[in-house]
């Protein structure tokens, strides 16, 4: 970088003033550091190994993948996820993650960042966005659909409108939860307030009482692995059109480090072969 005599000429002035005393002197043309200006020559070498040193372990921090990734999801994207992640970093190398399940009301996923690197979250499309605190990777928009038996009297329809399903039995979540709000949706459209039996926020819990029982409810289409529910069937809803949003939180420095990029990859891919089976 190229300086003039005059920038330099007032940058030693500037740090005089600073100092309270004279940082240089003549020696004929030449100009030499007084005792004070060594000091302040030395200390800035200081200040400068200092700041490699800080630069080196920043760099550290985020290329460092021996500290391992944790990851929080609700239950249902735990169950889809936890699996394909865990194989696929075991298969990669060897990637530590440490996974936890963790249930709770929309509004409170935001804060488990300050506990967990990564946090698998979601809330209906409509709802209050997350707080710009947080990072936020989407992951997807997954539809809501009507979960019935196959010998529910509704099983041979394509789809229902709210209408269809009055005087149905309910499985809801617990109130504060994101579908809770959906369900009551349906039965303010369909002009009757809905009978909800049992509430469940486990999905695959939900989905075996659907599977055995005569009750409804309403279940992501991605998520809920059907494979194990013969008898279970999704009745997409013509009106109102529901779904949520999948997305991953993280503190900003989380995600500075490659780790926790890593992880959110893999996360995607696994996210698009859910939507993709055939294509992944």
């Amino acid at each position: 970088m190229e300086v003039t005599p005059s920038s330099v000429s007032q940058q030693l002035t500037a740090l005089q003033r600073k100092a309270g005393t004279a940082l240089t002197y003549k020696v004929g043309r030449r100009t030499a550091l007084t005792p004070a200006g060594l000091a302040l020559c030395a200390a800035t070498v200081e200040v400068e190994i200092a700041l490699a040193k800080a630069d080196a372990a920043v760099d550290s921090f985020r290329e460092n993948t021996d500290e391992p990734v944790t990851v929080a999801a609700f239950h249902s994207a735990a169950l889809a996820y936890f699996g394909p992640l865990e194989r696929a970093l075991h298969d990669g190398g060897g990637l530590a993650v440490h996974l936890f399940d963790q249930d709770v009301a929309q509004k409170d996923f935001a804060t488990m960042t300050a506990d967990y690197d990564l946090v698998i979250a979601h809330r209906m499309a409509n709802s209050t966005p997350w707080p710009v605190t947080v990072k936020v990777t989407e992951l997807a928009y997954e539809p809501l659909d009507v979960a019935v038996s196959v010998r529910h009297r509704l099983a041979q329809q394509k789809s229902v409108k709210p209408t269809d399903l009055l005087d149905e039995r309910w499985i809801s979540v617990h109130p504060g939860f994101p579908l809770a709000g959906a369900i009551e949706m349906i039965g303010t459209i369909a002009g009757e307030e809905v009978q909800v039996v049992h509430r469940i926020n486990d999905f695959f819990v939900a989905a075996s009482l659907v599977d055995q029982g005569d009750c409804i409810s309403l279940m992501p289409r991605y998520l809920v692995n059907r494979r194990y529910f013969a008898d279970l069937l999704l009745l997409p809803l013509r009106e109102p059109r529901l779904g949520r949003r999948i997305d991953i939180l993280a503190r900003p420095e989380a995600m500075e480090r490659a780790a926790v990029v890593q992880v959110i990859n893999v996360l995607q891919q696994i996210m698009r072969e859910l939507l993709d089976p055939q294509g992944a």
